[in-house]
């Protein structure tokens, strides 16, 4: 019997109601478009905001037919609104009259979906999953939740869903989530979230649903406010970009945290002791005494010419008001701009104790008036951020002045630049300079905060790092990812709640994730081995998946080296899925030599590239956190080790980079391994 007729009755009556809802869904997004394009307004600025919410709309509505519109379905012990059968899928999908034929996965009522149990049933009867292929149903998995006398199985649809091979971009995982991520997905939006996940566990994954989840409880709030997703790196980012818009999300934003704080082009380099020395929470203090050292001390009186009068205002009621200023715990800028209505209000009290009897408009124009602004200009300069921090950094006596208390001597040498660019305009920034700027541009001028942050790959974000995304969410929430052992740079984290002080939110709840559904046994228990070494007391991740996996480790001698690494490509090519060759970052040239020698068409990934759409990528060791691939390909793990700053940080990479598998890990290697791992 063709594919497209199923055999099974009741398979074949589960895709007539999958067609059913494409053509409804169809039907939605049709109408959709005619309103779109007859949108009229009250004006023109009304009709093009009411045309781009239609547009956005019709985005959301889009039809992939490579995937199912709904993955399970729940029968329930009593009727809801009329109805006891219920389909979950990516969108709400509703008839003609107005029913639903299908409720999104965010829904109140989908929760029962995910965390529904025998021990709590939810009024849940029946979870039914569905397999698929190429968007056709394929298979139906019933779990009796009401028969006490069934055997607890573990789906094997489910199994099937996160074993099936990938290519390309991250998937969404609304098909295979599980009751922890679930939890997490719903928390309150005015809840910070830390997760503290395991490789494979799901935790990326979890902060991108948890986006698209608040989006759909909170819209009318979030959609002013704004979200923003931040990742470690560009290709990263496209690793994930398509999650989101599967799920009919399109208004999210995503930036890696250098571009988060990219104010100006980054052409220099720290040493790993300067970078860390930048990074460090002092600096905040540091860098607020620069900034309000530039105020003034008034030594003559503002004097104040309007009409026939001369006004004055003494040089101690300046200072007073002055030190107010400072007292109010606004931003520098803020401040400046009261200054002249401050010194303008004292002119209208002179006046009015000699009898006139001045109004709010004579205020504002004397607060306008010359001589105020060049008075006000004088003791309340306005700052650049750059001269700012090239003047501390240039000038040793302006560094230590600034330092005391804070940086010892040897500290404030390793600060200080070795050769001062002749000017800031010169100045070859670094990226630890970058995040220096945008605290600097804080502390003159307010950031603006969103809605939410999803914060990814956290554990790698120095403290000053994680101000400038707190930041960004000073009055909104975040989701904070991560995993202590992968922490990769000199000055990555220890402790969570150190990180979230930084942060600015003391008070997040912090959840771990130890269930690895992508990383398999053979693997994981393999890479754990590292763990005592670089996360003593972190807890051992355990894969819960039928597939143990499959290991192969691979000496061979330095001249086959590049050999060996195309054999294992070629092996890694006999199977669907998607393979990933991680190397050192030095060798990845050679190795893309040997792999076009020999024809194996691949992508290169890179902060420069992005290029995801190959079966074989070549990824460099720095750049291969966050990924995943079906069949992964370690070459030389001490080479990768070694390029670290040191040995901790190096066994840290190793460990990153051993856990991107989904099914097999060969590891390619000429040098002894590290010896946790030999």
């Amino acid at each position: 019997m063709p594919a497209d007729h199923p055999p099974d009755p009741e398979l074949r009556r589960e895709q007539s109601y999958l067609d059913r809802a494409r053509a409804e869904l169809a039907r939605m997004r049709a109408k959709t478009e005619s309103l779109r394009d007859n949108a009229t307004g009250g004006d023109r600025v009304s009709s093009e905001f009411l045309a781009l919410s239609l547009h956005r709309r019709v985005s959301a509505l889009a039809d992939d037919p490579t995937s199912t519109l709904f993955f399970g379905r729940l029968d329930l012990d009593h009727p809801i609104e009329g109805a006891e059968r219920w389909y979950v899928g990516r969108r709400h999908i509703n008839d003609e009259l107005g029913d639903p034929l299908v409720i999104d996965w965010r829904a109140e009522l989908s929760t029962a979906f995910y965390r529904a149990s025998r021990t709590a049933p939810m009024d849940v009867r029946r979870r039914r999953r569905f397999g698929v292929d190429r968007g056709r149903l394929t298979a139906y998995e019933d779990e009796h939740l009401d028969d006490a006398r069934e055997i607890d199985a573990r789906s094997r649809i489910l199994q099937d869903e996160i074993e099936r091979p990938r290519v390309g971009p991250m998937r969404d995982i609304v098909a295979t989530i599980q009751p922890e991520q679930d939890v997490i997905v719903r928390s309150d939006l005015a809840t910070t979230v830390c997760v503290q996940g395991a490789p494979g566990t799901g935790k990326t994954a979890v902060g991108l649903h948890r986006a698209a989840w608040l989006l759909y409880a909170h819209r009318d709030r979030l959609s002013r406010a704004g979200v923003l997703v931040v990742g470690p790196n560009a290709a990263f980012l496209d690793h994930i970009g398509a999650v989101l818009p599967a799920l009919g999300e399109v208004e999210v934003r995503h930036t890696t945290a250098a571009a988060l704080v990219g104010s100006v082009p980054v052409r220099g380099t720290d040493s790993a002791a300067t970078a860390v020395l930048k990074g460090d929470p002092r600096m905040a203090e540091m860098l607020r005494r620069a900034v309000w050292s530039h105020v003034g001390v008034p030594t003559e009186s503002l004097v104040v010419p309007r009409g026939a009068r001369t006004w004055r205002v003494a040089a101690t009621v300046v200072e007073d008001i002055l030190g107010s200023l400072r007292a109010r715990g606004v931003r520098y800028g803020a401040a400046r701009a009261m200054l002249p209505q401050r010194l303008a209000h004292e002119v209208l009290l002179a006046m009015e104790r000699a009898g006139d009897s001045p109004d709010d408009r004579v205020q504002e124009a004397v607060a306008r008036s010359t001589p105020v602004r060049t008075y006000a200009a004088g003791l309340w300069p306005a700052l650049d951020p750059k001269r700012i921090l090239h003047d501390v950094l240039a000038d040793p006596t302006t560094l230590a002045t600034h330092c005391e208390g804070l940086f010892d001597p040897a500290e404030q040498a390793i600060l200080l630049w070795r050769n001062p660019p002749g000017s800031r305009g010169a100045a070859r920034w670094s990226a630890a300079d970058a995040v220096l700027l945008d605290e600097l541009a804080d502390l003159i001028d307010r950031t603006p905060s969103l809605g939410h942050v999803i914060l990814d790959e956290a554990q790698d974000l120095s403290p000053m790092h994680l101000r400038a995304v707190g930041r960004r969410c000073s009055t909104g929430s975040a989701t904070v990812l991560g995993d202590i052992a992968q922490g990769t740079t000199p000055w990555a984290t220890a402790s969570w709640d150190e990180s979230l002080t930084h942060l600015g939110k003391p008070g997040a709840h912090v959840e771990v994730l130890d269930r690895g559904f992508r990383v398999p046994a053979a693997v994981i228990e393999y890479a754990s081995r590292l763990l005592p070494h670089i996360a003593p007391g972190l807890g051992l991740p355990r894969s819960v998946r039928d597939n143990p996996g499959r290991l192969v480790v691979q000496q061979v001698a330095a001249t086959a080296l590049s050999e060996a690494v195309v054999a294992a490509a070629r092996a890694a090519l006999a199977e669907p899925g998607s393979v990933g060759i991680i190397a050192p970052d030095a060798q990845i040239r050679a190795l893309s030599t040997a792999l076009s020698r020999n024809r194996i068409e691949h992508g290169v990934l890179g902060a420069d590239h992005g290029d995801i759409e190959h079966q074989v990528d070549l990824v460099p060791a720095t750049v291969a956190k966050g990924l995943e691939f079906d069949r992964v390909v370690v070459v030389e793990p001490t080479a990768i080790a070694a390029a670290e700053p040191d040995e901790r940080t190096g066994l840290r990479r190793v460990y990153v980079v051993l856990t991107r598998a989904v099914s097999e890990l060969h590891v390619v290697h000429c040098a002894p391994l590290p010896a946790a791992l030999s």
